[in-house]
């Protein structure tokens, strides 16, 4: 089960399963490994296109990576928020959403 909770210094925290947990560290080191790959391309070179193709990749990959993310998080935070009575956290979910549609 997935907990929010508050830590000593009122930032909110989050206990993910292990699956969620391997599942999005295992998409952020692949994203990392990209942006690494990129880095390797400017350094040898390589033709501005090609760079673009891979920064694209990297994009779409950040973007999937947010998807899975913020359905977790509604799945989970949002929804035990919402039937304890909390509806700021409705509010808390706009707000990232509008982030996150720029």
């Amino acid at each position: 089960m997935t907990m929010e909770k508050d830590c000593c210094c009122g930032a909110k925290t989050k206990e993910r399963s292990a699956e969620e947990y391997n599942d999005l560290i295992k998409r952020l080191n692949r994203i990392e490994g990209q942006v690494r790959g990129i880095k390797r391309m400017l350094e040898k070179d390589a033709y501005c296109t090609d760079v673009l193709t891979q920064v694209s990749a990297v994009t779409s990959a950040l973007n999937s990576f947010s998807r899975v993310l913020l359905e977790n998080h509604i799945r989970s935070c949002v929804t035990d928020d919402i039937r304890a009575g909390k509806d700021e956290t409705i509010d808390e979910l706009m707000k990232v959403l509008q982030k996150l549609m720029r």
